[in-house]
């Protein structure tokens, strides 16, 4: 088999064009005066409803479009002051309607003022159209006007790009709305509210609720009683954006104890440490010294021996998986754990494990990979993320750190549901459980999450009827099913893989997904077990099968182009004879108050040979991916979240392994290239100093083993080549952890 091959080299920057040249809308469009009129009629109305209402002191308006805009077909020249960005007034999105009809509805943020300027446009706006196009704007009128061909006459109406952008906002908006909360609540419920320029300690003051002892995630985001949400949905049900019930169940897996036989097990040495959030930790087990254990529940709460069960046993399969499940041995070793209990059996309350986990992560910077197998019966919202999933994207995104979170269990006699809280964390390596044979567990649920976002990541074995998986529980022996125990063995991979052989999180979770989905990838076809199930022995994740060569790189964002041309695939008889898959991962910042809009940065790869077209140098993508490339086809923003995953943050780009082979043509000196095209949705420009991580695989043709020559050509290129070997890997490791007595 070959190691793995990490290239260093110097990436080049390109800052782009500015702009996306003159706007219109599509060749066959039309803008009628009477939408512009029943645009200004929803404007009036708005008016009138917030003049009422003056609590937020502006006002919060929904604008339904008429289907999954893309960001430049949001409104330019409505809901702004000026020639401002009407984007930095969203304060939330979601998806309305049903399939094959979804469109997006945005919430923003303005004053009174701007509805009043937005009236005027689009009132000036239907004069013209009126008057000058008898009522109805065609695309090639528009053109005409961008292209001086028609001269526009009424500048001092309104400016001619005004009057563009306006036709072409009202095209993509179907109307203008206020939306009321419809929620129904009898129990305790985190309450998110839409961010404006009033306080929330105001705005709960003016209405009636106490502050001073509520409890809060963040300034909008706070925990409160059934008597306080009917109030406030009372008082002001516009200003909710969205609430979960904070008591969430964690649904049952089956636990039986048996066989008390006391394991063997060395004194730990300089093992990693995997930090375990999860039900307290027993210290009645053979495997003790090895786990450092911390109680977050407070003194105040009576625990008896069911509320340790879980934790213990979550924790066994991490320290001493192998031993106590032989046929599943990884080849990772044993790990040390630092395990903290944030919940007893059953019901918790997602406030406080929040607090607990952010606590526990900022005071143990030195952990770098985290296991979380709680979850919540409840399925996930269709169109926001849960508080948890929330809460653990900040973190990850503030301390460089990874969860590994269990995708949640369903009911066997029923249909799979959606998964459920925190399974719906974007930054996250879900998993779900698989049978031995690689089906999906009796008890799986499913994604995706905000209708689009693959979740599951992966999947593995976690125990089903008739074959349960082992482990360690507070009496002996146990036998047990369900996520919370497939999720433990992903944990101890992403754990070898960063904290022994050195790679970045974003590294080792591409490696991780790229081995499971090989190339057979399962994510198109299954909402069940993500891209695939990931391989059993760590040896499968760092080396490839003799006719592959794998190699990994590593880059930070700073423009909007990260690219090279000088990867120099090996060429055979004139030809290079390599199906090729590449894999990209990135932990972008993720906001929650944007709904389905969810994460703040787009990478878009392109992997394949360079080919000099018109005396520029261009990316064949090896998935016929054009976009952003000059002269490259225009997409809608459905298909390109559809095509090209346009706003996910995990990218599997592969060919198709076919029966007779087909050697590529060589374009000039053989190179192939990378490119990481970065996008933002705001002006804030999170996707600078982002990290990326890229897993590519190339299997020859015809079965030849071809890495050596790839090393040879990439050190003649200037890269500097490292083979993972795993052994050095491991004593390098090793030999830091030494303890130095002077």
């Amino acid at each position: 088999m070959n190691n793995i091959l990490q290239l260093k080299g110097q990436f080049e920057y390109h800052n782009g064009k500015s702009g996306g040249g003159m706007r219109n809308i599509p060749v066959k469009g039309i803008v009628e005066s009477q939408h512009l009129i029943d645009l200004i009629s929803d404007l009036r109305s708005l008016q009138t409803y917030w003049r009422e209402h003056t609590l937020i002191k502006g006002a919060l308006v929904s604008v339904y479009y008429t289907s999954v805009v893309a960001k430049s077909n949001r409104i330019h020249s409505l809901l702004c002051r000026g020639a401002s960005d009407p984007n930095v007034s969203i304060r939330g999105a979601k998806f309305a309607g049903e399939e094959p009809h979804i469109q997006h509805v945005f919430t923003y943020y303005v004053d009174l003022d701007i509805i009043a300027e937005t009236i005027a446009r689009l009132t000036a706006t239907k004069e013209i159209v009126e008057h000058d196009y008898n009522g109805k704007i065609s695309h090639e009128d528009i053109k005409a006007l961008n292209s001086g061909h028609k001269q526009y006459k009424y500048q001092a109406l309104l400016s001619k790009t005004n009057f563009v952008n306006v036709v072409v906002d009202a095209f993509y908006v179907q109307k203008f709305s206020v939306d009321f909360s419809e929620i129904d609540i009898n129990e305790e419920s985190i309450i998110t509210l839409y961010r404006t320029s009033v306080k929330t300690e105001e705005l709960f003051r003016a209405i009636g609720i106490d502050y001073l002892n509520a409890k809060q995630i963040d300034e909008n985001t706070i925990l409160l009683q059934p008597d306080e949400i009917a109030h406030l949905k009372e008082s002001a049900p516009y200003l909710i954006a969205m609430k979960v019930r904070d008591l969430r169940e964690i649904p049952s897996e089956e636990s039986i104890a048996c066989d008390p036989r006391i394991a063997q097990i060395p004194a730990p040495k300089n093992e990693p440490i995997i930090g375990v959030i999860d039900t307290p930790f027993s210290k009645d087990v053979y495997f003790k010294d090895w786990v450092s254990y911390e109680n977050m529940l407070g003194d105040g709460i009576e625990l008896d021996a069911r509320d340790y069960s879980h934790g213990t046993e979550v924790t066994s399969i991490i320290v001493d998986g192998p031993t106590i499940n032989p046929t599943l041995d990884d080849g990772c070793g044993r790990f040390r754990v630092k395990h903290f209990g944030v919940a007893k059996k059953g019901r918790f309350s997602s406030f406080t494990i929040l607090r607990s986990i952010r606590k526990a992560v900022s005071q143990n910077r030195d952990i770098k990979v985290w296991n979380l197998s709680l979850g919540s019966i409840l399925p996930i919202k269709k169109n926001f993320i849960s508080p948890e999933a929330a809460e653990l994207d900040k973190i990850q995104s503030e301390f460089d750190v990874i969860f590994v979170i269990a995708g949640t269990n369903g009911d066997p006699d029923q249909r799979p549901i959606p998964i459920g809280a925190p399974a719906d964390s974007l930054n996250s390596l879900v998993v779900n459980s698989v049978t031995l044979e690689g089906n999906p567990a009796s008890y799986h649920r499913i994604g995706p999450v905000l209708s689009f976002f693959h979740k599951p990541d992966v999947s593995y074995y976690g125990g089903d009827i008739g074959q349960p998986m082992h482990v360690c529980t507070p009496t002996g022996e146990g036998f047990v099913k369900g996520t919370s125990f497939s999720a433990p063995w992903i944990t101890r991979k992403m754990a070898y893989l960063i904290c022994k052989l050195g790679f970045s999180r974003e590294v080792a979770k591409a490696l991780i997904i790229d081995a499971a989905a090989g190339w057979n990838r399962q994510d198109s076809a299954s909402c069940s077990i993500g891209y695939g199930v990931v391989p059993q022995r760590i040896e499968d994740i760092v080396k490839t099968q003799d006719d592959e060569i794998r190699f990994v790189m590593t880059g930070i964002t700073d423009a909007y182009e990260t690219y090279t041309y000088k990867i120099p695939v090996p060429i055979y008889k004139d030809k290079q004879p390599f199906y090729a898959r590449a894999t990209l991962c990135y932990f972008p910042k993720c906001m929650r108050d944007q709904g389905v809009d969810y994460t703040s940065t787009e990478m878009d790869i392109h992997f394949g040979r360079v080919k000099e077209e018109g005396g520029k140098a261009t990316i064949s993508s090896i998935n016929s991916n054009s976009q952003g490339d000059d002269g490259g086809k225009h997409l809608y923003e459905p298909e390109a979240r559809q095509l090209y995953r346009k706003w996910d943050n995990v990218k599997l780009i592969s060919e198709e392994l076919k029966p007779r082979a087909v050697p590529r043509k060589v374009y000039g000196a053989g190179m192939w290239g990378l490119s990481i095209k970065t996008k933002e949705r705001l002006k804030e420009k999170n996707g600078r100093g982002l990290s990326f991580g890229v897993v590519v695989t190339l299997k020859e043709m015809y079965g030849e083993n071809r890495i050596d020559d790839f090393i040879k050509l990439c050190m003649m290129r200037g890269w500097i080549v490292n083979r993972i070997d795993v052994e050095n890997q491991i004593d390098i490791y090793n030999k830091a952890e030494e303890e130095i007595e002077f």
